[in-house]
């Protein structure tokens, strides 16, 4: 691998684990639950994104069978989430009336 390709995958790692780093902060504070899952998602997508970084710097296209996984899973989570979230809108709409 070239010095260039090696000195981007880094400087790329690094701003991806600033957006985790971001994104945790979000997910900590909130304030609301579409925060929290907006929040949830960004990780995900980063966490997928250092997945295909590790494939490149490394070599090792297991890392891409990993980011796929964790993709999928991360759909479902998001999926799963917006219902809660819709769910308890219904429900205190249900209550107010």
């Amino acid at each position: 691998m070239s010095p260039f390709l090696i000195l981007a995958v880094d400087i790329a790692g690094v701003l991806i684990l600033t957006a985790t780093a971001l994104a945790l902060v979000r997910l900590v504070r909130g304030p609301t639950l579409p925060d929290r899952v907006v929040a949830l998602d960004m990780m995900t997508i980063t966490i997928v994104s250092f997945c295909g970084l590790a494939a490149v710097r490394f070599d090792e296209p297991a890392f891409l069978d990993v980011a796929l996984a964790l993709a999928l899973v991360g759909f479902l989570a998001t999926v799963a989430l917006a219902r809660f979230a819709e769910r308890a809108r219904a429900r205190k709409a249900e209550e107010a009336e």
